[in-house]
């Protein structure tokens, strides 16, 4: 598969941090990207449908290499399974829907990180803050019965 197919140019990124191309690698990293906060079964399901076989071994670290290398972004709400996505290098947060767990971003409106100053810092440099919401999405929110519609 050439390297315009795929989107951003998933290669040559990976070549960029140093990372060896596969097309394993290229599915995961565009899986990612196409979808919304996915956990390593959500990516290695998808990718199976895509490529066949690809073990959940290899997605994780696929994973793990792309989250070192800044492509990705880990994120771990509580009683959730890590999650990951392609939004990176800003300051954003999380709303986390209670009931049926998805999650969506949402823009910090303090501005630059980390946006929240800790009452006391114990001496530690703070570069960031990760803030999650917690409530219900709109289709939870209505009651809609047969599940959700999110990933």
């Amino acid at each position: 598969m050439r390297d315009t197919e795929h989107p951003r140019g998933s290669a040559a990124e990976l070549r960029r941090t140093g990372l060896r191309v596969t097309a394993a690698r290229l599915a995961i990293l565009d899986t990612v990207r196409a979808g919304d906060h996915l956990d390593v079964d959500a990516v290695t399901s998808r990718v199976r449908e895509r490529l066949g076989h690809v073990s959940f071994q290899a997605v994780y670290e696929a994973l793990h290499a792309f989250t070192a290398a800044g492509l990705v972004r880990r994120i771990e709400p509580a009683g959730s399974p890590a999650r990951f996505e392609c939004r990176v290098g800003d300051n954003h947060h999380h709303l986390v829907c209670r009931e049926c767990g998805h999650v969506t971003d949402v823009d910090c409106t303090a501005g630059e990180a980390p946006c929240l100053e800790p009452a006391d810092d114990a001496g530690f440099l703070v570069d960031e803050a990760d803030v999650t919401f917690w409530g219900f999405c709109p289709d939870c929110r209505r009651g809609t019965e047969g599940g959700s519609t999110h990933d």
